[in-house]
């Protein structure tokens, strides 16, 4: 099987599972999906959604972050994995947007990625959800599943996402990351499945009988 022909059936497959995939991480606008995005960075959604209520009740707006204060914010999210030096860019962050785009979230890649924590994946899912801007973010599970469906080398993250923008079609990024996000939680975990048990990897590699090697992002 092509790799492109293995790319239509995981885009059939997951369209038929997830034909309308929700954002994972609770928000209200643009704004809090990008305070929740930053935050999830080494942690998991369901852990995000724990914590963020509390915070947007009280700094829901890059005005009350900022005035919050990095040791406030910091009580709020200790729970979460790297809490401290999420708390320093998330006053960082509303800083720059109160100082340089009018209390905005910038609508780029590159003035995004020019915030405090904002990464290309982070940019990318914010462009993806709240601007409708086609992007494919890639996290640790999209980069496990390409690899195990023959989709990319895994040499990178970069190369990753490269790879999965050339086999499928723009119009279906935004909801394909998702999908492969969910199905990578649901069917085609890091430990359930080793690329020989979920319904997918059986069908694109039916005669495989030892799991493929898949390099970490």
């Amino acid at each position: 099987m092509r790799k492109q022909q293995r790319a239509d059936i995981v885009r059939d497959r997951l369209g038929e599972l997830y034909p309308d995939p929700p954002i994972p991480l609770d928000h209200v606008d643009d704004f809090t999906l990008l305070v929740a995005v930053l935050l999830s960075a080494q942690c998991t959604d369901k852990k995000v959604n724990e914590v963020t209520p509390e915070l947007f009740r009280v700094a829901g707006d890059p005005k009350r972050m900022y005035e919050l204060g990095e040791a406030q914010i910091l009580e709020i999210i200790r729970p979460l994995g790297l809490s401290k030096q999420k708390a320093k860019n998330l006053e960082g962050l509303s800083k720059r947007l109160l100082d340089d785009f009018g209390g905005q979230v910038p609508r780029s890649f590159e003035e995004l990625e020019s915030l405090p924590g904002v990464g290309h994946k982070t940019a990318s899912v914010v462009m993806a959800q709240a601007f409708g801007v086609p992007a494919f973010p890639v996290d640790t599970h999209i980069h496990r599943l390409a690899q195990r469906w023959g989709l990319t080398s895994g040499k990178s993250v970069t190369q990753t996402e490269a790879d999965l923008k050339r086999l499928f079609p723009e119009s279906s990024w935004n909801d394909l990351h998702l999908q492969i996000i969910y199905y990578g939680r649901e069917h085609c975990t890091a430990r359930g499945c080793d690329g020989t048990k979920c319904g997918i990897c059986r069908e694109l590699y039916p005669n495989r009988r030892k799991p493929p090697t898949t390099k970490k992002a």
